[in-house]
């Protein structure tokens, strides 16, 4: 027989967890956008021009995967790789501007272990993707000449960008540990 404090903990540990956006923020830009987290629940189309906006949005995709295989990233990782038996998060975050240039940042709730920001490494990490959200134009992602991307050295829960947006837009995957925080809701 279950006492009643024993059923909410049990609950809790049967709760997936997910590493989760938890916020952002535009710090300079040249247009009128903010951040936004989307909502996967609500299905939406990403890619192709289809947003337009001065926005800086960022969505969670698959959560705590166990990878079968390494997956190379451009940004962090060891090596650049991401090593096979890793759990691993992902989430995506974009700039789908007509034309402007922002500075920002999005915060995460576990740290990140790499960034794949061109093509070919989000193009081999789709089986990530989100299956409620459509992914158009998938050959155009990643980033253009001159956008810059990094993990903040201080805070690596945290993701700088710097970058310029014209069509399509610019386009990444992040990764992150497994969310010890969502453990505990």
């Amino acid at each position: 027989m279950f006492r009643a404090c024993t059923l909410p903990l049990l609950m809790a540990l049967s709760t997936p967890a997910n590493a989760i956006v938890i916020d952002g923020q535009i710090v300079r830009q040249s247009g009128q956008g903010s951040f936004k987290i989307l909502d996967t629940d609500i299905p939406f189309a990403v890619g192709a021009d289809n947003f337009d906006t001065d926005h800086l949005y960022a969505f969670d995709e698959d959560q705590n995967i166990v990878l079968d295989a390494p997956i190379r990233v451009d940004i962090g990782g060891v090596e650049g790789e991401i090593a096979a038996g890793t759990e691993v998060a992902s989430h995506y975050v974009f700039f789908d501007s007509l034309s402007g240039i922002h500075y920002g940042y999005v915060t995460f709730d576990a740290p990140i272990l790499g960034i794949a920001a061109f093509q070919d490494t989000m193009g081999a990490t789709d089986f990530l993707a989100n299956t409620s959200v459509t992914y158009i134009s998938t050959e155009l992602r990643g980033l253009e000449e001159g956008d810059l991307v990094w993990i903040d050295e201080d805070v690596p829960e945290r993701l700088w960008v710097y970058w310029a947006g014209s069509s399509p837009g610019d386009y990444i995957r992040v990764f992150t540990e497994k969310s010890v925080g969502a453990l505990m809701m």
